[in-house]
């Protein structure tokens, strides 16, 4: 019988975690807080977990890694040189597990996304099937070296380089490889494609096997950004050992508190699509949609330990959010709301505003009315092209810079939409007059708009 290898993604957060079985016993590799997935595939391929292995400490989510493996009765395992604040089975480089009677583990020490990072290369009877690389060897990436600030990030670069030549060299070029990160992580130094790879494919196309170090650590640096804020807190509740998560639903709100919360400062989220908040929602609401990067905006932009009160238009999306949330650690919602936006005002009336396209935007200009234009995409998006003249303030930097924008009106863009609809909602709970562009920005060009490869940011007084 082979091996199989089955991936569990988790799109909100650009993750993965894997289970491998052998028809009879399986392992699992980085398993989200939410691991009643993890136990839903493997009771669905009829095998009994026995070890659960844990890449790094991560800093993007909350493991579930230290509650499935009570669960089930399974081996925990992660690097014996992390401080923990629990039992586990520690590992150290070239340990080898044996996983039932076929499945042997390796265990290559391959720092650079953290100091004690490991990968583990899969073996079945005596043939190498994979490798599971965390957050070290990605799809045509590496993971990024400087979550652990400044002091490190040095350091981290040149040793990611030499954990993915140390792969290269050790693993043959048919080896299948299963990162944790690159497929929309924040974690990823570079955002990386695909869906699938081996050793040999990396060895053609991986920056960290096609370039020598110096290289490879200049560009790599060059292109860092923003990661969000939230991750300050992931690394110290996963070395403390995360409980498990209630995801049984908050109590319901009614319009009355809801009103009570806003105005008390606390975070109410509206769950429904940017079009729909723009189209007509309560006044002093935040609009983070279920149709995006919910979680990972949410938790970046949100002041860390804020109430947050959930509005869906069912009780199955609150759920979805709630699920998201408890992978950042975000456990338990204040409280929620369903149904339609006229059951949660009250009888009140409905705050809205304007969603255009770029073609809009241009013909504003056209009429001579010149509107201030917001770009909130990242500073390298920025780099790459931007309209002449418009506002530069990166997603996670509009709270901290309302003063900077005018009464409006002002249109704001992204890349794309999503994030152009959650400042939209941002400045409009402050009271800015907003209209949200709604539209992809390789249209902008077409449309007749000014670009700039300026790096320089370019801001509008009020």
């Amino acid at each position: 019988m082979t091996i199989t290898v089955l991936p569990l993604d988790t799109p909100g957060l650009g993750d993965r975690t894997y289970l491998a079985h052998d028809g009879e016993v399986a392992l699992v590799v980085d398993p989200q807080r939410d691991y009643d997935r993890v136990l839903g595939i493997a009771e669905a391929a009829g095998v009994r977990i026995t070890h659960v292995f844990e890449s790094h400490i991560h800093n993007d989510y909350v493991t579930g890694g230290l509650e499935l493996a009570r669960e089930v009765g399974a081996r925990y395992l992660l690097n014996a040189d992390d401080p923990v604040s629990f039992e586990r089975t520690g590992v150290s480089d070239g340990d080898v597990v044996e996983v039932g009677a076929r499945m042997r583990v390796r265990v290559l020490l391959t720092p650079g996304h953290t100091h004690t990072h490991l990968s583990f290369a899969l073996e079945a009877d005596g043939e190498s099937v994979a490798v599971f690389t965390g957050g070290s060897l990605l799809f045509g990436s590496t993971g990024r070296p400087d979550l652990l600030g400044p002091d490190h990030t040095q350091t981290l670069a040149h040793a990611q380089w030499h954990s993915a030549q140390r792969l290269a060299a050790e693993l043959p070029d048919e080896t299948a490889v299963y990162p944790t990160h690159g497929f929309g992580s924040f974690c990823s130094a570079t955002q990386s494609g695909g869906t699938a790879s081996t050793i040999g494919q990396e060895k053609l196309a991986n920056p960290a096997l096609t370039t020598d170090e110096a290289r490879y650590v200049e560009d790599l640096l060059a292109g860092l950004d923003a990661y969000p804020a939230y991750y300050a807190h992931m690394g110290p509740a996963n070395s403390a050992g995360p409980g498990e998560a209630d995801l049984s639903l908050p109590t319901e709100a009614d319009p009355d508190e809801l009103r009570r919360r806003i105005e008390a400062g606390e975070w109410v989220v509206d769950l429904r699509t940017r079009t729909a908040f723009a189209a007509g929602h309560v006044g002093g609401t935040v609009n983070f949609g279920l149709d995006g990067q919910f979680v990972t905006y949410l938790a970046w932009l949100m002041p860390w330990g804020t109430p947050v009160t959930l509005l869906g238009e069912t009780a199955e999306d609150v759920a979805e959010a709630q699920r998201e949330l408890v992978r950042v650690g975000i456990d338990r919602p204040a409280a929620m709301a369903t149904g339609s936006v006229e059951d949660w005002s009250g009888g009140q009336p409905l705050r809205a505003y304007r969603t255009a396209t770029f073609a809009d935007l241009a013909a504003e200009g056209a009429a001579g009315r010149g509107p201030v234009v917001l770009d909130v995409r990242r500073n390298q998006e920025r780099a790459e092209r931007h309209i002449a003249g418009s506002l530069h303030i990166p997603i996670h930097e509009v709270l901290e810079r309302l003063d900077e924008v005018p009464a409006g009106p002002v249109w704001v863009h992204c890349a794309g939409g999503y994030r152009a609809g959650v400042v939209a909602a941002l400045l409009d709970a402050h009271g800015i007059d907003v209209v949200a562009i709604d539209d992809s920005f390789d249209n902008a060009g077409p449309a007749g708009l000014h670009l700039s490869t300026d790096a320089v940011r370019q801001e509008i007084p009020a």
